[in-house]
C-alpha cells in the first residue's frame, strides 16, 4: 500500500463478486471518508464477460486469466468469490505465496482446508479474512473475534442456512409438505437446483466448523461433526411440534463441555418462547452465550449479493487499516486442535414419531423398551387417524436421555413387526 491507496483484485464476477465490485466503485467516497483510505478496484478475473452486470468497469483491468491478478505486484488484496474447492484453493494459495492478503466468503474451503491456508498466510506475513463465510451480512466473525474477545464462549446455537430455514418456515406457516416448500424455495431463488448441501445440513456444518474454531481458539475438524438434515420432516411433525409449543429449526450447535466440544447440526424443536423460534424464511441468526456477557443474538440476512459483499468489504477495510499500521490480524491458533465429545456421550430430550398398527398394547411395548434403556416419557400423543394399511401415528417427548441409549432403543423398536421403519427422532432445544 502506497500513499493510503489500496489496490484490489477480484477473482470471479458472479453474484457476490459483482456485489463487491459495485460497493468498491459506487461507495468509494463513503469508504474514503470512513477509513481515510482510497480503495482502487484494479483488476477482475472472470471467465464469462458476456453477461451485463450493470457495472461501469472503466479503468479496471478485465481479464479471463487469474494469473494477471495473482501476479500483479501492484495489487495489495485479492478477493476470492469463485467458491468451491478448486481452483479456489490453488488461487488463494498462490495469492498468499505472492504475499497478497486475501478475503474470501468460501465457507467450504475455510472449514475443510483452512488450517493449511492460515499456515501459508502466517509463513508469508499476510492475512486471510473470512467474515462473509458465515451469516452473510451478519458480523458474527467479528463478534466472536472482537466484540466478545473477553469471553469464554459457553454455547452457540445458530440458524445458519437460509434455504433450510425458508423451507421449514413455509411448512410451519402454510402447512406445506417438505417437497412443496422446497419447490417454492427454488422458484424464489432461495434454493439451488441441487439443494443437497443445504437440506442435508452440510452447509450449516461448514459454518459451524468456522464458528467453533473461533469460539474455542482451536482448530475443529469438520469431519468430527454430527450432521443431520431436514428431508425426513413431514407436515405431520410440524403439526405435532406446534401442539407441544415448539417450532422446528435446523440448528448448528456448539457447547463447551468439561471434556470437549459438543458439535452438532440437526433439526431441533425450539420452544416458541425462544428468540430463535421467530427467525423465519431465509434469515439467519446466531445465539451466543459468553461467560461474562451472557446471552447475545446476531440476526440478519445470511446470503445474497449485497449482504455478503458488505461483509467482504468490511474485511477489506480491516485489512487495509492493518496494512497502514503494518499489523496482521491473527484470527486462529495454528498449533491447537479442538477435542470433541462423541455424540454417543451427549444427552438430550427427544421427540419420537412412530407409525404403528392400531392394536392394543403397542404403546406399552414401546414404552417398555424405552424404559429398559432408562428413557422416560414426558408427553405422548396418539392419533386415531389411520395412515395406509391401518397404521396410526404415535408421538412421544422424552426426558433427558443419552444418545447411546436412544440409538439402542430405537434399533429394537424399529425391528418390531407392528412398527413401520420410517420413524423419526428429533432433539429438543
Amino acid at each position: 500500500m502506497k500513499d493510503n491507496q489500496v489496490n484490489i483484485g477480484i477473482l470471479g464476477l458472479g453474484t457476490v463478486g459483482t456485489g463487491v465490485a459495485r460497493i468498491l466503485l459506487e461507495q468509494k467516497e463513503l469508504l474514503r471518508t470512513r477509513s481515510g483510505l482510497t480503495f482502487n478496484l484494479t483488476a477482475i478475473s472472470e471467465l464469462d464477460w458476456n453477461r451485463d452486470r450493470g457495472l461501469d468497469l472503466t479503468g479496471v483491468h478485465c481479464t479471463t486469466q487469474a494469473d494477471e491478478v495473482l501476479n500483479d505486484p501492484n495489487i495489495d488484496i485479492v478477493v476470492e468469490t469463485i467458491g468451491g474447492y478448486e481452483p479456489a484453493y490453488t488461487f488463494i494459495s498462490r495469492a498468499l505465496q505472492n504475499k497478497k492478503h486475501v478475503v474470501t466468503a468460501n465457507k467450504a474451503l475455510i472449514a475443510t482446508r483452512g488450517r493449511e491456508l492460515f499456515k501459508l498466510a502466517e509463513e508469508n506475513g499476510v492475512d486471510l479474512l473470512f467474515e462473509a463465510s458465515v451469516g452473510g451480512g451478519i458480523p458474527i466473525i467479528k463478534g466472536l473475534r472482537e466484540g466478545l474477545v473477553a469471553n469464554r464462549i459457553n454455547s452457540i446455537y445458530g440458524i445458519l442456512n437460509g434455504t433450510s430455514n425458508f423451507i421449514l418456515s413455509r411448512m410451519h406457516q402454510d402447512e406445506l409438505e417438505f417437497d412443496q416448500a422446497l419447490k417454492e424455495a427454488q422458484a424464489k431463488g432461495f434454493a439451488e437446483a441441487d439443494p443437497t448441501l443445504d437440506i442435508s445440513g452440510g452447509d450449516a456444518a461448514h459454518k459451524l466448523t468456522i464458528l467453533a474454531t473461533l469460539a474455542s481458539s482451536a482448530f475443529v475438524d469438520y469431519h468430527q461433526l454430527s450432521v443431520e438434515g431436514i428431508t425426513n420432516i413431514t407436515k405431520l411433525d410440524i403439526t405435532f411440534a406446534k401442539s407441544f409449543g415448539y417450532t422446528i429449526k435446523l440448528l448448528a450447535i456448539y457447547r463447551a463441555l468439561e471434556n470437549g466440544l459438543d458439535l452438532r447440526v440437526h433439526p431441533t424443536l425450539v420452544p416458541n418462547s425462544h428468540l430463535l423460534a421467530a427467525v423465519n424464511n431465509e434469515l439467519n441468526a446466531v445465539f451466543v452465550n459468553g461467560d461474562f456477557v451472557g446471552n447475545t443474538m446476531f440476526y440478519g440476512p445470511g446470503a445474497g449479493e449485497r449482504p455478503t459483499a458488505s461483509a467482504i468489504v468490511s474485511d477489506i477495510v480491516d485489512l487495509s487499516r492493518n496494512l497502514d499500521q503494518h499489523l496482521t490480524n491473527r484470527a486462529v491458533h495454528l498449533d491447537r486442535a479442538a477435542a470433541t465429545v462423541p455424540l454417543t456421550e451427549i444427552t438430550n430430550r427427544f421427540y419420537l414419531r412412530f407409525f404403528t398398527l392400531d392394536a392394543p398394547g403397542i404403546l406399552s411395548k414401546i414404552s417398555g423398551i424405552l424404559g429398559e434403556h432408562n428413557i422416560s416419557i414426558a408427553s405422548m400423543v396418539q392419533l386415531e387417524t389411520h395412515e395406509q394399511d391401518h397404521y396410526v401415528p404415535i408421538v412421544l417427548l422424552t426426558h433427558e436421555a443419552s444418545e447411546q441409549a436412544m440409538a439402542e432403543a430405537l434399533d429394537k423398536i424399529g425391528k418390531l413387526d407392528f412398527v413401520r421403519d420410517n420413524y423419526l427422532r428429533l432433539r429438543l432445544f
